[in-house]
Order: structure tokens, then sequence, then C-alpha cells
């Protein structure tokens, strides 16, 4: 194991992997009934949900583990998993299945992205008011959701959104949860998040909202997962909603992972050298996961904790998706956990993804509106892709109003272009 890992060289040892591979999976953990609840939305079975997030999740920490022996944690992550359900489901009217097919196409495509080098080329070409208000975008979509779903917020016949019934047990059982949550988060309480979904599943029994009485030690079930592995659909790949899908999911999937994986690598952990296997890494289990039956993993900010507690080996990733493949036995306790438990960690992980705000250059208009209108347009369409589409085709025009052409790039023209385009297809098919 030390050989495999080269932990002398990297001046650690097995007893500190396995802290950091422990601290990690405590801070991350509470993406097993997250992930499962959204991916219930899409029709995704919940039990089916957890065996996905799970099985995907010890993929990617053993991919980035042998390819690119960094203590990077690899799980469906929060925001491209709205895109996948609420959007490409949603709002699009793909099928899961189609869905998950689009997932695997666009895994393909993000590994010849990791594999060529196209990676920063493509970084290079969009520029950072666009990028960051996308994170912007959907942390407002998440938060919107987590409101929906505690029911503090609900719809409205005649201004489309209301405030919710402050008196019924969900909002009350809502509420108290994201108080406790903030609190555990803001006292960076170890395992913050786990904690508020076990107490907030309590809570939400007081109010009558669970029935604890329905949960037993039953054996694990594949059966509804059967149903899910491997059923990705690529009959219609061709159609114009299931490429757009796919090229949306490329976007954000580079986006994200290319900002993340840096930082982690490069930044804290200060191991440039393992950035490209890191980065490929991800890419291979994006594909894998489209097959799992999930929406794409992605390198979470919660490495962060491993690393500060000392993981500096693949061996920490390791040991995290091995706690993932553990938690399997808990599944009868995560299937009860509900949308009250659920709901505050939405909100505040939305919030979180506010703060890449002030990267935009809000002096320029020319940067600062079609940012605004991408961070505006995400949760009022209730989807993410038209949502990047309105900014991304009104800031070459901006760009041009303001005699600023020689900012333009020829990709930027043409993802322009791409999104123009498949808005006047959906105008007239």
């Amino acid at each position: 194991m030390k050989g495999v890992f080269q932990l002398k060289q990297h001046q650690t040892n097995v007893r500190k992997e396995l802290v950091a591979g422990l601290t990690s999976f405590f801070s991350i953990v509470y993406i097993i009934a997250v992930n499962a609840n959204i991916l219930k939305d899409a029709g995704i079975p919940l039990e089916a949900g957890i065996l996905a997030t799970v099985l995907s999740s010890l993929v990617g920490c053993l991919l980035v583990a042998f390819v690119a022996n960094a203590p990077l944690i690899l799980v469906p992550g929060m925001g491209i998993n709205a895109l996948f359900t609420y959007t490409i489901v949603g709002s699009m009217g793909l099928s899961y299945q189609e869905a998950l097919g689009a997932t695997v196409l666009a895994g393909i495509l993000f590994v010849v992205v990791a594999f060529t080098g196209l990676s920063s080329l493509i970084s290079r070409a969009i520029p950072v008011s666009l990028k960051e208000s996308i994170s912007v975008g959907i942390g407002l979509f998440i938060a919107f959701i987590g409101l929906q779903k505690s029911g503090i917020v609900t719809g409205n016949t005649s201004h489309f959104v209301a405030l919710g019934d402050l008196s019924a047990p969900l909002v009350l059982a809502s509420i108290i949860n994201l108080i406790l949550t903030l609190f555990l988060f803001l006292k960076k309480i170890p395992g913050n998040f786990l904690i508020s979904i076990i107490v907030g599943t309590l809570v939400a029994w007081l109010f009558g909202i669970v029935d604890l009485g329905s949960f037993a030690s039953e054996p694990i079930s594949f059966q509804s997962y059967g149903n899910v592995w491997m059923s990705a659909d690529f009959r219609h790949m061709a159609s114009i909603p299931f490429l757009t899908a796919c090229f949306s999911l490329v976007l954000v999937l580079v986006f994200e992972n290319i900002g993340l994986v840096h930082s982690q690598v490069d930044g804290m952990l200060q191991a440039p050298e393992k950035n490209g296997k890191s980065l490929k890494s991800v890419s291979i289990s994006a594909v894998a996961c489209g097959l799992l039956g999930t929406s794409p993993t992605v390198s979470t900010v919660e490495t962060a904790a491993g690393i500060t507690a000392g993981g500096r080996t693949g061996l920490t990733s390791v040991t995290t998706g091995l706690l993932f493949l553990g938690s399997l036995f808990f599944m009868p306790l995560i299937k009860i956990i509900p949308d009250a438990a659920i709901a505050p960690i939405l909100i505040i992980i939305g919030g979180l993804m506010l703060t890449n705000i002030t990267k935009i250059d809000f002096s320029d208009f020319s940067e600062a509106f079609p940012a605004f209108l991408v961070i505006l347009m995400i949760p009022l369409t209730y989807s993410i892709v038209d949502g990047i589409a309105f900014g991304f085709i009104a800031y070459p025009l901006l760009k041009m109003f303001s005699k600023k052409r020689e900012q333009l790039s020829v990709s930027m023209f043409v993802i322009s272009f791409l999104f123009l385009a498949n808005f006047l297809l959906q105008s007239v098919l």
C-alpha cells in the first residue's frame, strides 16, 4: 500500500491518510441523501438513486486514487444534478434514461477535452463573468428548489410564487432545521450537514412528517436499481433536445471541474503535476455515472476537509470510497430522510455558490449585463440551459455595441450561435 501510493515520498503515513479519508467522508456523506432525493424528482426510484450515488462515488474516488494518486473526493455534484433533473428531464422533456444517455455522451466529450488539452482552450474562450454567473445562477436555482421543497415558497396562480403557510408542519420543521444547520455550519462542526440531516429527520418526526415506525433493518435490495443501471437511452441522440442537453452538461462539467481541480491540486495540495491526471479521472468518472444511473460526478469543495486533515495521496480517496460503500448498510435510514431535512442544505449550498458573484466585473456593463441575465434567467425560467443561453447570446451583442469586438473569440461566437440556433429551432419545431 505504501509503495502504490508513495506515502514516504509524499511525507505522510497510513494513519494520516485513513484519518483524512474519514474526515472527507463525514464532510460529504450528506450527498447520498441529497442527490438521491433530486434524482427521485427525475423519476429514478429513491433506493436506486441511493445505490447509484454510492457506486458512482466509489468508482470516482477509486479512479482519482489510482490514476492521479490525489486525495480528491468525486461524487455527483450539486448544480449539475439540478441541471440533470430540473432542466434536462423537467424542462426539456427527456426521460431520465435519455438524460443518462446524454450524461454518457457528455462524459465521453469531456474525456476528449481532458485528454487533449482542449480544457484550457475552452476555459480561455469563455469570459470570467459568464463562467462565474453560471455558478451564481445555479446557486440561486438550488436555493429556490430548497425553498420549494421546504414549503417556504409555494406556487400561486396570481403571481406565480408566494410565501407558503408558515403554520404548516413541513414549513415549521424546515425552518427549525435551517436554523440548526446554519448554526452547525457557522460553528464549523465536523460533519455539520450529516448531523443536520439526522437531527432534522428527528425534528420532522416530532412534527408528524416522518413515520419512524416504517424504519426497518431490511436487507439491501437491488431490484429497483436493476431498471436504472445501464439504462442509458441513445435512440434520440440526434434530436435537438438531446444534443442541447449533452452540450450543456459538457459546459458545466468543464467549467466546474477545471476550477475546482486547479484550486485543490495546484493550490491546496501544491502538486501541479497531478492536475492533468486528476482532470482525466473526473472525465472518466463522468462517463461511468451515466452507466451507473446518476448525474455526473465532480471534484467537490469538501475535498479541502481531507487535505486539511493531512490527506496527500490516493489512499485518502480509497478510504472515502470504501466508506461510501459501507454506507449502504444504512440504506433503510437514508430512505426515510424527509424534504424538511434536505431543503436547508440546498438553501445553504445555494448561498455558498452566490459568493462567486464577487468575481464578476460590474463596473463594465458589457460584462455585467450578460452575467445578470444568466443569474436572473436560470431560476426564473426554471432551466439552467435557457438561463445560460440568454447570457451567452447577449454577450457578443453588448461587446459589439460597446465597440469591444476585440474581446470576443471565435469560440465565443460559435457557442453563442449554437445557443441562438437552439432557440430558433425550438420556436419552429
